[in-house]
């Protein structure tokens, strides 16, 4: 990391892990990285938010969907760093990195719900995948964060 950016602070944020009846993992393309990078859907906490309300909102904001249960909350947060390249770029360049507080959640709805057509779209499209595919589709930086969450999920899911 460059010396420029090393005092930076990391962001507040949560994610959704989003599982469907079968399992599966919702993941999402950005429309800023329309490579082959999906993720699930994750964002920054306001200030004096909740990290669970932060989480529904965020959910909500980026595909529609409320209805949801709570499995499980991950009991650590995790972090990672944004690259050189996009520190400075990503947040208005306030931030570094994010540390993120998970949350495990059943999706209950009917797909019909699902539109990441918002007000604000951050995606171009969305998929299930299996959990072993999750660390094949996450961006480098991200990477991490995704196999710890992988555990998480399976040890649940066992």
């Amino acid at each position: 990391m460059k010396e420029k950016y090393k005092n930076l602070p990391l962001r507040s944020g949560v994610g959704v892990i989003l599982l469907n009846k079968n399992n599966q993992v919702f993941v999402a393309k950005r429309i800023d990285n329309p490579k082959n990078f999906w993720q699930m859907p994750q964002g920054g906490v306001d200030k004096g938010e909740d990290y669970y309300d932060a989480a529904i909102r965020e959910l909500k904001e980026e595909t529609s969907i409320v209805s949801v249960e709570l499995i499980q909350e991950v009991d650590k947060k995790l972090t990672y760093i944004l690259p050189d390249e996009l520190i400075g770029i990503i947040w208005k360049g306030r931030f570094k990195g994010q540390t993120q507080k998970w949350f495990i959640m059943r999706f209950i709805g009917n797909e019909s719900e699902i539109n990441i057509n918002t007000k604000k779209p951050e995606f171009l499209e969305w998929k299930w995948i299996d959990l072993e595919d999750l660390t094949k589709i996450a961006v480098n930086f991200k990477l991490n964060v995704y196999k710890n969450l992988k555990q998480e999920i399976s040890k649940i899911l066992n």
